[in-house]
């Protein structure tokens, strides 16, 4: 056995559910021993950082139940499972914001929770935004807004968005473009 690596020995489903699926995973760790692991199969996401000429950021503010609070994040979406992220990507876009973008730039991925959670999160950066008309599902109660990139950036430091995919992608794409003017 690798150095780091566990083997799954048995693994079962505790709960199947409309978005997520929970296993219970009994495997073997590199010594030799038994131990458990708790998995979150989720089909993975998006996020976009929908960048409009004027250097202001989309935000969407929306009620999250998890945590019984209205909370301002980019837009974002599930993946249907097998479905190209870009198109997912492009999808939410025009669904929650009501915009299409000329310009989508892959900026990576990352893992929300990664001791027990499977997701993955695909974020992108689209630009040269084309506006169109809002189509949200029927369950979905979202409002629009627009924030200067610079402010929501002073924001994510302050700790005035919670949520970490709305944090990296501000951040990932601001560390890039001050790269890219040499002052980083």
């Amino acid at each position: 056995m690798a150095h780091l690596n566990e083997t799954t020995l048995q693994s079962s489903v505790i709960y199947d559910g409309k978005i997520i699926r929970v296993e219970k995973d009994i495997v073997r760790l590199e010594n030799g021993a038994e131990a458990v692991r708790e998995v979150v199969r989720h089909p993975g996401g998006v996020c976009i950082l929908a960048l409009t000429d004027q250097d202001e950021v989309l935000f969407v503010r929306q009620f999250r139940y998890p945590h019984s609070t209205v909370t301002a994040e980019i837009p974002a979406g599930k993946l249907e499972y097998g479905e190209d992220p870009e198109t997912c990507g492009r999808r939410e876009l025009l669904e929650e914001c009501g915009c299409t973008a000329s310009r989508f730039t892959y900026l990576g991925k990352l893992f929300p929770t990664p001791a027990y959670d499977a997701e993955v999160i695909h974020m992108y950066l689209a630009e040269e935004l084309v506006y169109d008309k809002q189509s949200l599902d029927e369950d979905e109660f979202l409002d629009v807004e627009r924030i200067p990139l610079e402010e929501a950036v002073r924001t994510v430091l302050a700790d005035g968005y919670p949520d970490a995919k709305t944090q990296v992608a501000i951040l990932k794409y601001y560390a890039m473009r001050m790269q890219k003017k040499g002052t980083v």
